[in-house]
């Protein structure tokens, strides 16, 4: 007889194993279905962004720039460093020892909790009364049934035709995140977020770095002015070659290098890398649900067609995450996981998109919530902007990190907060306090009576608050 659950949720990521978490806190009898196995061969819970994408990458990040500090900065605070150097195998094994530690902790999560925990892949066989999920690991299969169930399936790297993945030349965020030595030539395919964080990591080790970008404008999600200054330091201080407009033409790979044929604003261009990183973007994983078994419905991009409540189409089935419509954010599935359980146990879950923060871990840092410039412009919202630099305030002075600046955007009746944007030291952690400002419906005027500590960053969101009233002190 097969093993019966209140709730069955397929995917360990961070959608998941926060919503078989919090399932089990509800008391709901929870399993948590995930089939990752890491480098080594083994079952390794936490997903894409545990594993290969947002710790892993941020371990790095830290350490390619505390390399930087040490070779460009720390002479300007008087401290002398002689013979730095850079050991990859050894950054990658911090690396690997912070991915362990956490992906092992979600395990002891799960035995806290009382969440069963079963390795493999699961799809849907059927429904009598429960859903049935068939569970495979290998040439081991096993049905279990759940009343409730919740797919956190996640996403993988989106394809380039052009440029088959190998994860030795031609590499994704998977090879990225494991590149055994510092190329000296490194070419990207895609400005985004996965694109800039690692051509920043290897630029600042050494590599000479171009990235490839086929949009004609630059971070088209982030407000415009906050592009414009991105592109600027990224080009002009960071040194990354990028290129706008760019159409692939064809991508060549041999044992020593990789040549990719292109064609941009300047004509036709041939460019020879010793490794290739491809990201342009990433597809949400739904192909091997078993959705026509029970009659779930998959939109044409592969999204699980979800209500505002991540309902889909099958009752008591929910999706929540990179596999449904919204950002491809770890926070925000992790929220919709709450909601859900929540939801599931008879209580009134939900997660507000438009309050949802973005960020990208580049230096500076890069930071929004809510409406861009042009968004409102393009809508006729009537708005009162309030910006303050970075380069006059006293601790990114005292930091030596003072490029960028914080944005705000308030109604021009109402004052309401209607976006904040933010490109500069720390942006990651600053932004939460708008984020706050915005769920509760906060003014300009709200944060510009806030006191904030001095001397902090934190001061430039304050000023940025007071300047939409043109009333800022320190400029």
């Amino acid at each position: 007889m097969a093993k019966t659950f209140d709730v069955a949720v397929i995917g360990a990521g961070p959608g998941g194993y926060t919503a078989a978490i919090r399932a089990a806190q509800l008391g709901l009898n929870t399993v948590c279905i995930d089939d990752w196995k890491n480098a080594r061969g083994k079952g390794s819970l936490g997903g894409t962004c545990l594993n290969v994408g947002c710790i892993p990458s941020k371990a790095l990040l830290e350490s390619s720039e505390n390399y930087e500090r040490a070779l460009h900065k720390f002479s300007d605070h008087g401290i002398t460093v002689k013979e730095v150097a850079i050991d990859v195998a050894k950054m990658m094994a911090r690396k690997d020892k912070i991915v362990d530690t956490f992906t092992g902790g979600i395990g002891l999560l799960f035995r806290k909790n009382k969440v069963t925990s079963m390795h493999g892949r699961a799809r849907f066989t059927g429904k009598s009364g429960g859903y049935q999920i068939e569970v495979r690991d290998g040439e081991n299969a096993e049905t279990i049934e759940a009343k409730h169930v919740i797919i956190a399936s996640g996403s993988s790297p989106r394809q380039l035709p052009l440029a088959t993945v190998d994860n030795d030349r031609i590499v994704d965020n998977v090879g990225a995140l494991s590149l055994p030595d510092i190329p000296k030539r490194l070419g990207v395919i895609g400005a985004g977020v996965i694109g800039l964080e690692m051509g920043s990591v290897w630029k600042r080790l050494g590599s000479e770095v171009t990235v490839l970008e086929a949009l004609p404008a630059f971070l088209q999600a982030a407000d415009d002015q906050v592009a414009k200054e991105a592109f600027r330091v990224f080009t002009k201080v960071v040194g990354l070659d990028i290129r706008l407009g760019v159409k692939i033409g064809s991508v060549r790979n041999s044992k020593k290098s990789v040549t990719v044929e292109f064609t941009d604003a300047v004509g036709e261009q041939k460019m020879e890398f010793d490794r290739l990183i491809v990201a342009v973007g990433r597809v949400p994983n739904s192909a091997n649900l078993g959705a026509e078994a029970v009659g779930l419905k998959i939109d044409s991009r592969g999204f699980v067609d979800v209500d505002e409540h991540c309902c889909s189409s099958l009752p008591d089935v929910y999706a929540i995450g990179d596999v449904v419509r919204g950002p491809m954010l770890a926070h925000k599935s992790s929220e919709e996981g709450v909601a859900v359980a929540e939801i599931i146990a008879g209580q009134t879950g939900h997660v507000n998109l438009d309050s949802v923060p973005w960020v990208i871990y580049t230096s500076p840092e890069i930071a929004w919530v809510g409406k861009t410039e042009q968004e409102l412009k393009a809508k006729g919202v009537e708005y009162r902007v309030g910006q303050f630099p970075f380069i006059v305030n006293g601790r990114a002075r005292a930091i030596g990190e003072t490029a960028g600046f914080v944005k705000m955007l308030a109604d021009a009746r109402t004052d309401r907060i209607l976006g904040v944007h933010m490109i500069g030291p720390y942006a990651s952690e600053l932004i939460s306090e708008a984020v706050v400002a915005m769920e509760f419906g906060a003014s300009s005027e709200d944060i510009a009576r806030i006191v904030h500590a001095h001397p902090t960053l934190a001061e430039a969101l304050h000023e940025a608050a007071l300047a939409v009233d043109k009333r800022t002190i320190n400029l």
